[in-house]
């Protein structure tokens, strides 16, 4: 097993937040707003206007749709921008048919750190487009991903701070960007650490040698956390055996975590987790949580996220 020491801070200028104005997009706006305080961002608000009524027929009904979605989303746009009033923000609309086409060309030209989206999941109507992308968004995108999925409540986070934050980790060096935020964070919210790893599989019985002990998995986690950070660090070490997906999203409720750190990294173009985890097991997480989802690509920097 190796131990990963992450040490170095973390700084967040630039937040996009992606909206289709759904109560799952408003309940992220909190978030946003309260992150990009806590850390002197920008906060961009991205609304996506697909090219629809492309099968109408007459174009004068056509452009007098398209005008009337215009229209639409500029009052929404505008109520945003209210709702965004004492935050460094700009409100942006653009028309494109791909979201995602959409969500790069805005994290290159804004210089995005993190991007913030609220999701219903795949069972939400079909009206709300942003759910039916959020996991794609989650598996593309080269910089850190906040996820509220459809299970977080915006009434018990009403000002979106964390006072107890949980991070999964196999000990892959991808864990290190992410241990890295998960500590930041919880040192702006004066929060606890929960640190989790989940062994897949059932408890060995009585005896049994497989891999290391629990004391070491333990003691692993605790190395983890940054020599500057032991002074004021609240941490609690946890192991579980199972199902990662499920353990991950019993373990936040449990301890009432108000958010989950995950540790992502690139394989063959697909999306895999730094915690035993598959595409499809991530989606589960994000999906089943509790509470908002952060995912952080194993990269050196959002700099070279961008730049790729």
């Amino acid at each position: 097993m190796e131990i990963i020491e992450a040490s170095t801070p973390i700084t967040l200028k630039s937040i996009l937040y992606l909206t289709d104005f759904s109560q799952a997009s408003r309940a992220a706006l909190p978030f946003a707003m309260t992150i990009a305080r806590n850390y002197g961002a920008a906060v961009h608000a991205l609304h996506v206007l697909g090219s629809t009524y492309r099968d109408c027929t007459s174009p004068t009904l056509r452009a007098a749709l398209l005008s009337a979605d215009e229209e639409i989303s500029q009052v929404e746009i505008d109520k945003l921008d209210s709702a965004l009033a004492g935050t460094n923000h700009q409100a942006i609309v653009v028309r494109e048919e791909d979201i995602w086409r959409a969500v790069e060309t805005a994290i290159k030209d804004h210089a995005v750190d993190l991007l913030v989206l609220g999701t219903r999941g795949r069972t939400g109507p079909p009206k709300h487009r942003l759910g039916s992308v959020a996991e794609e968004i989650v598996r593309r995108a080269l910089i850190p991903v906040l996820t509220i999925g459809p299970n977080v409540y915006s009434g018990s986070h009403y000002d979106a701070r964390f006072s107890r934050v949980l991070f999964a980790t196999d000990f892959e060096a991808e864990s290190d960007a992410a241990v890295s935020f998960a500590v930041s964070i919880a040192q702006e919210n004066n929060a606890q650490l929960i640190l989790l790893h989940v062994l897949d599989g059932p408890r060995p019985g009585l005896g049994s040698i497989v891999g290391p002990s629990v004391a070491e998995i333990m003691h692993g986690l605790y190395e983890m956390i940054p020599k500057a950070a032991e002074p004021w660090c609240r941490s609690e070490a946890v192991v579980k055996y199972g199902d990662p997906s499920k353990q991950i999203v019993e373990t936040a409720k449990e301890r009432c975590a108000e958010l989950i750190v995950l540790g992502v990294r690139d394989h063959a173009n697909t999306l895999a987790i730094a915690t035993h985890m598959d595409q499809a097991t991530a989606h589960k997480v994000l999906v089943h949580a509790l509470c908002p989802v952060l995912t952080v690509r194993g990269l050196r920097s959002p700099q070279d996220a961008r730049a790729n």
